[in-house]
């Protein structure tokens, strides 16, 4: 029997967070059995660790309906059950990952992020998440942001409208999937320094995800690429306030270098 450890990230609190599961040795797992397990735990994703080259850990991520290249909350809660502080390197689907932690807390270095504007796509991905043209940030373009998974960042103008989240699960998993992206990062600016987030998972069977480590980690690549990041920066991201899971992230991102940090804790589940 594979033995599933349960953890919540981005949280101190096991109660709030995004809950993954973590199998610290899935040797002689097929990817049929990652699957089943992935959606027998029911968590947006659980990691997969396997033996990997050099030191490093080879992890694999695991929704309830598909394998993604990069999860940033499974990571975190990676490095924290392993419970080996200092320098770690995952060697995932979408490049290598570093990941420093403390045993409680871990800090994960992405690949390089990249972005790209969003296109004539733009009314339909609007019109699935419930969104008008009049609904945006002006300040903040419509855009497909890389982090080691692909995301759709829409910013909203008011908090107000974030918190209205009512959006079509199959109409927008369709349309992330025919992009090669994974979530829609909806974002709201609430001061220089500090956003909130929701990042509806349709296409990993999941309504919405309370805290979304590699959209963090495209976010800032965003940032970056439109030019607002000038000197280093660090940004707060709540997310899963609406749900009742609250969840913080951090994020470095530097003008200089085009991977960025996401910092977080992580906590067990007990039960």
């Amino acid at each position: 029997m594979t033995d599933v450890l349960r953890y919540s990230a981005f949280t101190t609190d096991p109660a709030g967070g995004n809950p993954a599961g973590v199998v610290l040795d899935a040797t002689g797992l097929s990817d049929g059995d990652m699957l089943a397990i992935a959606a027998e735990v029911g968590y947006s994703e659980t990691a997969f660790v396997l033996p990997g080259d050099g030191g490093a850990y080879r992890v694999r991520y695991f929704s309830p309906l598909v394998e993604v290249p990069f999860c940033g909350h499974a990571t975190v809660a990676t490095a924290v059950a392993l419970g080996k502080p200092g320098t770690l390197a995952f060697s995932t689907a979408a490049g290598e990952v570093v990941v420093e932690t403390d045993g409680r807390t871990a800090t994960l270095t992405s690949v390089p992020t990249s972005v790209v504007a969003v296109g004539d796509e733009l009314d339909e991905a609007l019109a699935l998440v419930g969104w008008a043209r009049e609904d945006l940030d002006p300040r903040y373009p419509p855009s497909w942001a890389y982090g080691g998974a692909r995301h759709l960042v829409l910013v909203a103008r008011t908090r107000e409208r974030l918190a209205r989240l009512d959006y079509d699960q199959r109409g927008l998993g369709d349309l992330l999937v025919r992009y090669g992206a994974v979530t829609a990062h909806l974002v709201h600016q609430r001061s220089e320094d500090v956003f909130d987030a929701r990042d509806p998972f349709p296409v990993g069977g999941v309504v919405e995800d309370p805290a979304t480590g590699a959209a963090a980690a495209a976010f800032g690549g965003y940032l970056r690429a439109l030019g607002h990041v000038r000197e280093p920066r660090r940004l707060t991201i709540h997310q899963g306030d609406d749900m009742g899971r609250p969840s913080v992230l951090h994020v470095d991102v530097r003008h200089d270098d085009d991977r960025v940090r996401v910092t977080g804790a992580a906590v067990p589940i007990k039960g």
